[in-house]
């Protein structure tokens, strides 16, 4: 994923570098299972005094082993640009946490959001959450699996981005875990936290509202597990459905390096229309 995100990269730098935003690096949220800083970058608008911005909270993925919250800063600033305040949190990657410890810390990203919005001037009871890939498994669980802490309307709505592991039982049953990727650490062999680790047995009336965005051309299981997600949304939210787009799963989230994407206008368009 490196090459394609450098590209974009140079291209969107070369269109936004003097954007009025305004970035909060570095930002201490918990302590790993080890005792180690866990950090999160917020942006904001420029124009922040006195305002009481929606709050995006965006978890990126890789595979729950790689990534960085330091390559999503244009993905950060673009939406900042759209007024609003972007939270991306970094988070402990396999094999040195397992997929409940990532889960864990990014509750606690949510918990310090809502804590600390109004000194970003965010309004704290207007938090939504966004993840691509791994990153759609991780927020997701840890906004609807209770153990986790997260209380109910907490958060305002979910934009999911070609996510990945929203039904990881169903995958885990059919490509046991091994040691390639980690993935023998970073899901055991029980299939009883492969359940917990899948928000699609979460679904409830409380579920908040989403906003679903998948690839026409991403990996087959991220195709099945979002259409019996979204088949399992639909009794509690008649009118969600997924918005396919003809890319394949990097490009997914790589169109939100580029700030004349429609996504943006999107967002802003889902989070107004939650009350």
């Amino acid at each position: 994923m490196q090459k394609p995100i450098t590209t974009f990269l140079l291209i969107a730098l070369m269109t936004i570098s003097c954007r009025p935003t305004r970035i909060y690096k570095d930002i201490s949220y918990t302590k790993n299972h080890k005792g180690e800083d866990v950090k999160l970058n917020i942006f904001t608008p420029k124009t922040s005094k006195d305002k009481n911005f929606p709050i995006l909270i965006f978890i990126y993925g890789g595979n729950w082993n790689t990534g960085n919250k330091n390559k999503y800063n244009l993905l950060g600033r673009n939406f900042a640009r759209k007024n609003m305040v972007v939270v991306i949190p970094d988070y402990t990657l396999s094999p040195n946490a397992d997929v409940n410890e990532m889960t864990k810390e990014i509750a606690s990203a949510i918990q310090f959001t809502k804590v600390n919005a109004q000194k970003y001037h965010g309004n704290p009871e207007r938090i939504f959450i966004s993840g691509h890939s791994a990153g759609g498994q991780l927020s997701t669980s840890a906004v609807m699996n209770p153990k986790y802490g997260i209380p109910e309307k907490t958060i305002s709505g979910i934009i999911l981005i070609d996510g990945a592991g929203i039904d990881m039982k169903n995958y885990l049953e059919k490509y046991p875990p091994t040691s390639a990727d980690n993935y023998d650490i970073t899901w055991s062999k029980d299939p009883e936290i492969w359940k917990q680790a899948s928000s699609i047995y979460f679904i409830n009336e409380k579920t908040p509202p989403f906003i679903i965005y998948v690839g026409k051309k991403t990996y087959p299981s991220i195709k099945v597990a979002n259409e019996n997600f979204l088949k399992a949304l639909k009794p509690f939210q008649p009118d969600v459905k997924s918005i396919i787009l003809n890319k394949k799963h990097v490009p997914m989230v790589l169109q939100y390096f580029l700030p004349w994407s429609n996504r943006f206008d999107e967002a802003v368009n889902f989070m107004d229309s939650v009350k």
